[in-house]
């Protein structure tokens, strides 16, 4: 296990550098992905990096109190995040529309984390963590690699800061961190379970200082880390329910009412407790008055949406204009 998440020994150069390059390659991709808003560039990305080691190495050096391999994985963690970051912005400076949310649907499924997400950390990393122990079962690490968001939402980072979105920039970051909690809370556990900590504690020249007391306290870290990620989590998870229903509502007002009218639904956005309608049509402006009522039936207030009219013209073009 050692030989498999620590940088040490006579091959740390070569997995250093395997790992350095690996995730600028990985970053590449991922940013390149999210630009083009490609599902599969995105997973080829997620593939590649290796995050999950690093990763894995704090959760085994935990476990064992190896100091110095648990600074040398978190320093392999924060390094390649903050790398990841830097070239998710650098791509952003070849884009010139800004790569958001609001026109960018892997965007948006990266900046607005719930408990849903974590909960799917939970068990990726539950997954990683055996795979590690028992090699029969180490064949389903590629898998762990595309159940689990790592470099894809640090490229969203730095791309959503190019843009100047900051608040979704936060809500990716909020992912990887709640992620990398999740993997560290449930290798933990699964490791202690395992008893590896014990086991390690009979080699005497490991260089370990493992123990039920240490692992103990590691528990009790990761669980004040969990309750910590979990507040925003689930602040973030109420919200996007609220805007949801939100949306849902009045999109069943709405929809019967231009097609009445003759008109289009161009697009529902709900931002808290408030909408926007968007619909476009020819003129003249159609009467909102029955659009109202039916917004009243669905249990939404009119004075919490914004309907937003755009007439449409039609110009025909090659006649005789004179």
């Amino acid at each position: 296990m050692r030989s498999s998440v620590f940088f040490e020994g006579p091959t740390l150069t070569e997995r250093s550098s395997r790992f350095w390059i690996l995730l600028g390659l990985a970053s590449v991709i991922a940013a390149a992905g999210v630009v083009g808003d490609s599902t599969a560039t995105v997973i080829g990305a997620m593939i590649v990096a290796p995050l999950m080691t690093p990763i894995l190495g704090v959760v085994l050096a935990t476990v064992l109190g190896d100091r110095a391999n648990l600074l040398r994985c978190w320093t392999l963690v924060i390094g390649g995040a903050a790398a990841a970051i830097a070239i998710g912005y650098l791509v952003g400076l070849l884009v010139a529309p800004p790569v958001v949310a609001a026109t960018n649907d892997q965007v948006a499924s990266r900046v607005t984390p719930s408990l849903i997400d974590l909960l799917a950390a939970l068990a990726t990393g539950l997954v990683g963590a055996i795979a590690l122990i028992r090699k029969d079962i180490s064949d389903t690490l590629p898998g762990v690699a595309i159940a689990i968001s790592l470099v894809p939402p640090l490229t969203v980072v730095g791309l959503a800061m190019e843009s100047g979105a900051f608040t979704e920039a936060l809500g990716a970051l909020l992912l990887f961190v709640a992620n990398v909690a999740a993997i560290l809370a449930t290798g933990v556990i699964v490791l202690l379970g395992y008893r590896i900590g014990a086991v390690a504690a009979l080699d005497p020249g490991d260089g370990t200082r493992a123990g039920w007391g240490r692992g103990g306290r590691a528990i009790a870290s990761v669980v004040i880390t969990l309750a910590v990620i979990g507040v925003p989590l689930a602040v973030s998870s109420v919200r996007f329910t609220d805007q949801s229903l939100l949306e849902s509502s009045v999109r069943t007002a709405v929809e019967p009412w231009v097609g009445e009218v003759g008109w289009e639904l161009a697009g529902i956005e709900a931002d808290g407790s408030h909408a926007t309608v968007t619909v476009t049509g020819t003129p003249p402006l159609p009467d909102t008055g029955p659009l109202e009522d039916a917004l009243r039936a669905q249990g939404v207030e009119p004075a919490d949406v914004t309907l937003e009219l755009i007439p449409a013209y039609r110009v025909p073009l090659g006649g005789d204009a004179g």
